[in-house]
């Protein structure tokens, strides 16, 4: 599941307050986005049709959780950019940075628990 940039904007408004009405996610969106009234139901609807929302009683709520959002976002970049290497990608972020040992012991920590 991808979503673009307002997508992305829009649904943190959502995970931010959910469950929300939809007048309220209206008023959030104007203010916060900047958007139409018909621009948010339109957005509340095609995110309905795709699995990602669910509107009852005009009452929005998120069917996926930001976690799975980002993870699925990350692993679609690290497979993109960096042919799927997890180091590639560790090695390009770091840049050259050098890491505190408690910065070390934390990544260590990380690889353990996430070890097939």
């Amino acid at each position: 599941m991808h979503l673009c940039n307002s997508d992305y904007r829009f649904m943190s408004i959502v995970w931010d307050h959910a469950p929300v009405g939809s007048g309220e996610l209206v008023r959030l969106c104007r203010e916060q986005l900047g958007w139409k009234k018909s621009t948010t139901y339109t957005e509340i609807k095609r995110l309905c049709e795709k699995g990602i929302l669910k509107n009852e009683k005009a009452v929005v709520e998120p069917l996926v959780t930001r976690e799975e959002v980002q993870a699925q976002e990350s692993d679609d970049f690290v497979e993109r950019t960096f042919g799927g290497s997890l180091p590639g990608f560790l090695v390009a972020f770091l840049g050259g940075r050098k890491l505190s040992d408690q910065e070390a012991e934390e990544l260590k920590r990380l690889i353990d628990q996430y070890r097939e």
